[in-house]
């Protein structure tokens, strides 16, 4: 028997996947996920935490570049966004591949409204084990600063790290050796072609 919830999760993934991106302007784009946003936070069962990590990661896959930069650039929406990912990291983490790694990073996204223009957030990969969430309260032994809207897209396997690396569109204080190896610990979603 399927539960109201499962029908409801099946119903916003279904939805989010026939959504013709191309036709909503990045204003329309963020209205939507506004709305959604809010039927969440209202209770109706309409949540964007509901979105499976492939649905997730095709929506991004769709979204034009203004679209993206519009999710970084709207406070609220940015930070679920941000939650979202660091939430799901832990559901990503494949041990085997961080054997003997401990390691604690800290994240910061430019413009954001924390603490010197900062969101910050911090994942820690230790015996084996992989917690992220926005506040530790570790002493990082590496920090990566790089733009949300970047993020979103390493996050979901759009652009690769290494692409951003070199470009020097991430930055890295500490640490660089396991700044760069970080992504190869997770199962990045492969977005579909």
């Amino acid at each position: 028997m399927i539960t109201r919830t499962q029908r409801d999760e099946h119903a916003i993934n279904a939805f989010a996947r026939r959504l013709d991106l191309g036709k909503l302007s990045p204003e329309q784009f963020i209205q939507l996920l506004e709305t959604l946003h809010m039927l969440g936070t209202s209770g109706a069962g309409v949540e964007l935490p509901s979105l499976t990590t492939e649905t997730l990661v095709d929506l991004v896959q769709r979204a034009s570049r203004e679209q993206i930069k519009a999710i970084a650039e709207h406070a609220e929406l940015r930070s679920v966004f941000l939650d979202e990912i660091f939430r799901r990291m832990s559901d990503h983490f494949v041990a085997d591949r961080a054997k003997h790694v401990n390691i604690v990073v800290g994240w910061r996204f430019s413009d954001g409204d924390g603490e010197d223009g900062f969101d910050r957030f911090q994942t820690v990969i230790e015996d084996g084990f992989c917690v992220s969430s926005a506040d530790l309260g570790r002493t990082p032994d590496t920090t990566i600063t790089v733009s949300a809207e970047d993020f979103i897209r390493m996050a979901t396997g759009i652009t690769a790290a290494a692409t951003m690396f070199v470009t020097g569109r991430v930055r890295v204080k500490g640490e660089y050796a396991p700044a760069v190896r970080l992504s190869s610990y997770f199962d990045i979603p492969t977005p579909r072609r």
